[in-house]
């Protein structure tokens, strides 16, 4: 029971600390594992340790198989809660770069990791495919939230988040081949073997994942679910696709999860929020128990076998040369930079997949007798703790020298997608602005992704929106919803962190008429409320603009803006045709010349 709660605690102590350091979670929950299992061997008076995974005969919290039961059940349930957060509209521009990587890229890593091991520590083929074969994946565990610290553009944010979600049942795939390459021996026998399993898995995975998926939709629009258990019904759901799909193709739940996630996450499912926020607060539990287990399980020993400089040459092989060689020939092509094929080779941290399948396949070999096998696990958690251990220290550094840190985010997001907020998006969009809408009305967002704006259904009083790495380039903060309160706390929560280059929200009527105390933060003017917004984009819903011919001639424009009612001033465009928001007290009105442009919503000018 102490063992139990004790995993629990220091697993959330974990998160909080990573939370604290801006670091990924992983680091302090193998460390964690380390100190309570193999480490405190050295300083216990039994020589046990504190937390002993696996039944000893002594001590153990799970007997037999049954921990790995337990880590493929946790995965299945983090693979899927991963899913859930694919997006089709994510990866429009680099859709074709991301299937390379996790095919040509996985077969780079699998071939150069395999040589590297075998000649480094003279270990066998087979062993040593297995090895690479396991380190094929990148944890979406430990990818996000790494870039949740580092302002990226979305195309690179977009490649790796998708990559560390879509290549782990491929590096499951590839090391349950190589197992039954191990287990049923070379020859037509494996050949056979390897063919039947590989098409098992891709049939039974893709089938049952995308048909269970479709009957859950369904059933939550028809209601057939109660909203208490729409919660524990998906989940026993995920369970049942993972297990049922492993019953006939073993190791095929990785896949059938996946894509189970990625057809709810990318269809029109109401209360699909509360799914997501589910499953993110359960993956979390099961992350900080799971990686505390896993580095518990391993002996001293263990470490003693890799704690050489062998392991150091495999370590620098595998992430300075074969991680970027199998970036850069996934990436020709592609519309990415020079320093953003850089940046994506540098960030591969691998994450629970990988330790998982090391630990069983790892102790099952043993338990055969193949030569070698005792090197599967500690060398695999050496590369899950060093990569993460790298990019999570390095990965910012490293964005800022070759440029890929975005020192200044020209994004805009603007909170609430009313008519107004739509026009407003469609006009920035078109001017090659990223511009994203957040509202909690579902109507409001549907109508907002119909005219291909990027649009989240998201409430700004939870966590989620400053977690979410698709804004990580948003730099302009414009509240423009119809609640005076919610447009304030948008700004006090939200503008460090999107609004770094200014925070903006419409006044209300109270403020409007006090011009005295008109707030700092005030949008357009202060005569402008949403009220008069709304009746101006209802009954002129366009976005006009005004070439301006002096400073005098802009103070002009901006007096008939405050006579007529069905115009309101928005956006000054300036000689290189970029936006600036039209603000109170905004330096825009300082350099006004010939040549700029006034953009207004509402009527035309007539002068």
């Amino acid at each position: 029971m102490v063992e139990l709660a004790g995993i629990v605690i220091l697993g959330i102590l974990a998160q909080w600390v990573a939370w604290r350091l801006k670091l990924p979670a992983i680091l302090p929950l193998i460390l964690i594992g380390l100190l309570v299992g193999p480490v405190s061997t050295l300083y216990t008076e039994d020589g046990l340790k504190l937390i002993e995974p696996i039944w000893n005969g002594t001590k153990g919290l799970f007997p037999g198989e049954s921990l790995y039961y337990f880590v493929s059940l946790a995965i299945s349930i983090i693979l899927f809660e991963g899913g859930l957060t694919l997006k089709r509209s994510e990866i429009k521009n680099v859709g074709p770069v991301i299937t390379k990587l996790i095919t040509l890229g996985s077969v780079v890593t699998f071939f150069g990791a395999g040589l590297a091991a075998h000649y480094i520590f003279n270990l066998s083929w087979q062993v040593s495919f297995l090895f690479s074969g396991l380190i094929i994946v990148t944890g979406p565990t430990v990818i996000t939230p790494i870039l949740r610290n580092i302002p990226l553009k979305k195309d690179v944010s977009a490649v790796l988040k998708w990559e560390g979600i879509l290549i782990d049942p491929i590096g499951a795939l590839v090391a349950v081949l190589v197992y039954e390459f191990i287990v049923v021996g070379e020859g037509q026998a494996f050949t056979q073997t390897a063919l039947i399993e590989f098409g098992k898995i891709l049939l039974f995975g893709a089938t049952f994942g995308f048909t269970f998926a479709h009957g859950l939709v369904v059933s939550i629009k028809q209601k057939f679910i109660p909203h208490y258990l729409l919660n524990v019904v998906s989940l026993s759901t995920v369970l049942l696709v993972f297990v049922v799909s492993d019953i006939f193709a073993h190791e095929s739940g990785l896949l059938a999860v996946v894509v189970m996630g990625m057809v709810i996450g990318n269809n029109n499912l109401p209360n699909l929020k509360e799914l997501l926020y589910f499953k993110e607060s359960l993956s979390v539990i099961l992350i900080s128990i799971l990686f505390i287990l896993l580095a518990a399980n391993i002996n001293i020993s263990d470490m003693e076998l890799i704690l050489n400089w062998k392991t150091l040459a495999l370590f620098a092989v595998i992430v300075f040369l074969i991680r970027p060689i199998g970036v850069f020939l996934s990436t020709q092509g592609s519309n990415l930079k020079m320093n953003e094929k850089l940046f994506i080779g540098w960030v591969g941290p691998r994450g629970i997949v990988a330790a998982g399948i090391a630990s069983l396949f790892g102790s099952k070999l043993i338990a055969r007798g193949e030569p070698g096998a005792e090197y599967i696990t500690p060398l695999v958690f050496m590369i899950v703790l060093g990569t993460v251990l790298l990019n999570a220290t390095t990965a910012r550094l490293f964005a800022k020298l070759i440029g890929v840190f975005l020192v200044k985010s020209e994004g805009i997001l603007i909170i609430g997608a009313s008519k107004v907020s739509r026009l407003i998006g469609q006009y920035l969009a078109k001017n090659n602005r990223h511009v994203v809408l957040i509202d909690n009305n579902k109507t409001n967002v549907d109508k907002a992704r119909k005219l291909g704006l990027e649009a989240i259904e998201a409430n700004i009083f939870s966590d989620t929106l400053e977690d979410n790495i698709e804004l990580n380039d948003m730099g302009y903060l414009m509240a423009l919803t119809g609640n005076s309160e919610i447009n304030k706390v948008a700004i006090d929560k939200f503008k460090d962190q999107f609004g770094e280059n200014g925070a903006f929200r419409i006044v209300n009527t109270e403020e409007m008429n006090e011009a005295e105390n008109n707030p700092r933060e005030g949008l357009f003017s202060h005569s402008d409320d949403f009220i008069k917004l709304t009746e101006a984009a209802r009954k002129y819903p366009n976005i006009n603009e005004i070439e301006i011919e002096s400073p005098e001639h802009y103070i002009k424009l901006i007096e008939i803006t405050k006579i007529d009612e069905h115009i309101v001033p928005i956006f000054i465009k300036n000689l290189e045709d970029t936006i600036e928001i039209i603000s109170f007290y905004g330096k825009e009105k300082e350099a006004i010349t010939k040549g700029y442009k006034l953009v207004y919503l509402g009527k035309q000018i007539s002068l």
